[in-house]
């Protein structure tokens, strides 16, 4: 059986070793340029927006949100006395989101961790966004997915390569398994009392993150809203070249076509909506209610390093393109760490950051590790229910003090 040595960077070569294979390819019928803004998946109106251009769905669904807080007056989150309202964005990283899970686990221990309005997750995140949307009653299934699962049981190597170089049928398994009718189900109940769950996905076609709205998506309710529920969290998590894309058919124009969806750490390693929300403050301002009063902190977990890990590295091409590859993405989610930063910074909210310390030394020996997964679960878990010191800056910029 062929062996998975590495970690998920070593997947990223295969994009290399691709232009020198060729194989059967199906034939696509790709949506037009004109045509990506108004296509629909099995008919569902304002379920996404792609990132970059303003959505009004998506903007007045926001105000909705606001607007019913208003109306209760939650605990947790009052406009007119100017509480917090609480986000949660989780990054990608493949194995290292076991880092993630432990945290929001330790961050449940400690009995502090918030009620979140507003939930993202990208790649790896796509997975334990849902399950921390719903709370900590959900931190085991977080635990059990992270430390009990091994490379085999996510993905095996397919042969001949046709479109990548594993297949995810064991993922898809997976996700079938724990994103169920009965965790839909209670999403769906989550999103009528005003929070909001968003995954990430990359259109390969059009370069762009697609931003879905998984609560809205959940309340419909019915078998193709779970299997696309189930597709937009695998499309989220699939490494392009080493795991297949995920195709969607949409509609427009009275037409048929085929999306194709990759992971979303190839646009965005975390993610908010302050791209697709442009004109929010004017738009509060035309409901009668002022941006000025609204607080709000935002939590990011990101699955991976922040600071630079010293290694030799041998003089050989692999070794050389490894390196590579895993330092663009590193600087990559640096680089949308800072965006976050300076978004929250505009609005004047509250920015909150953690990541894998550099002390911890991967040892993993194939790409998901159950060893590995459970000693980064472990330290989570730990740095978590003794406090986590959340760092309020993103690397490389002096702690304030």
């Amino acid at each position: 059986m062929y062996k998975w040595v590495g970690t998920r960077r070593r997947l990223c070569l295969f994009s290399m070793i691709a232009f020198f294979i060729s194989g059967c390819a199906s034939v696509r019928h790709a949506v037009p340029p004109d045509l990506l803004s108004s296509a629909r998946v099995f008919g569902m109106q304002d379920v996404r927006a792609f990132s970059g251009m303003p959505s009004d769905s998506f903007k007045e669904d926001f105000i909705k949100l606001l607007e019913q807080e208003k109306k209760e007056q939650s605990s947790f989150f009052d406009f007119n006395n100017s509480q917090t309202l609480y986000a949660l964005a989780i990054s990608g990283g493949a194995a290292e989101g076991a880092y993630g899970a432990g945290l929001l686990s330790g961050w449940s221990e400690s009995g502090v961790r918030p009620v979140f309005k507003v939930v993202t997750g990208i790649s790896t995140g796509a997975i334990i966004a849902p399950i921390a949307f719903l709370g900590n009653e959900y931190d085991y299934k977080l635990k059990e997915f992270y430390t009990k699962y091994s490379t085999r049981d996510i993905v095996r190597i397919r042969i001949p390569f046709i479109n990548s170089f594993a297949n995810t049928r064991p993922l898809e398994r997976l996700i079938e398994k724990y994103f169920d009718a009965e965790l839909m189900k209670q999403i769906a109940a989550e999103y009528a009392k005003g929070c909001r769950l968003y995954i990430g996905t990359t259109n390969l076609d059009a370069q762009r993150l697609v931003i879905w709205d998984m609560g809205k998506i959940a309340s419909i309710g019915d078998d193709k809203a779970l299997k696309l529920f189930r597709k937009v969290i695998l499309a989220s998590a699939s490494i392009p070249i080493a795991f297949p894309p995920v195709y969607l058919n949409v509609e427009a124009n009275d037409k048929t076509y085929d999306e194709m969806h990759v992971d979303g750490g190839i646009t965005r390693q975390v993610f908010f909506l302050h791209d697709v929300l442009q004109g929010f403050d004017k738009a509060l301002k035309e409901k009668g209610m002022d941006a000025s009063k609204l607080k709000y902190a935002i939590y990011v977990i990101r699955n991976g390093y922040v600071d630079p890990i010293y290694k030799e590295v041998p003089d050989r091409l692999s070794a050389i393109a490894e390196r590579a590859v895993d330092t663009i993405i590193n600087a990559q989610g640096i680089g949308d760490l800072y965006q976050l930063y300076v978004f929250t910074k505009y609005g004047k909210g509250d920015f909150n950051l953690a990541y894998i310390p550099a002390t911890h030394v991967s040892k993993a020996k194939e790409l998901f590790d159950p060893a590995e997964m459970r000693e980064l679960y472990d330290l989570g878990f730990k740095e978590a229910s003794g406090g986590y010191p959340w760092r309020k800056r993103p690397p490389g910029m002096e702690e304030s003090k």
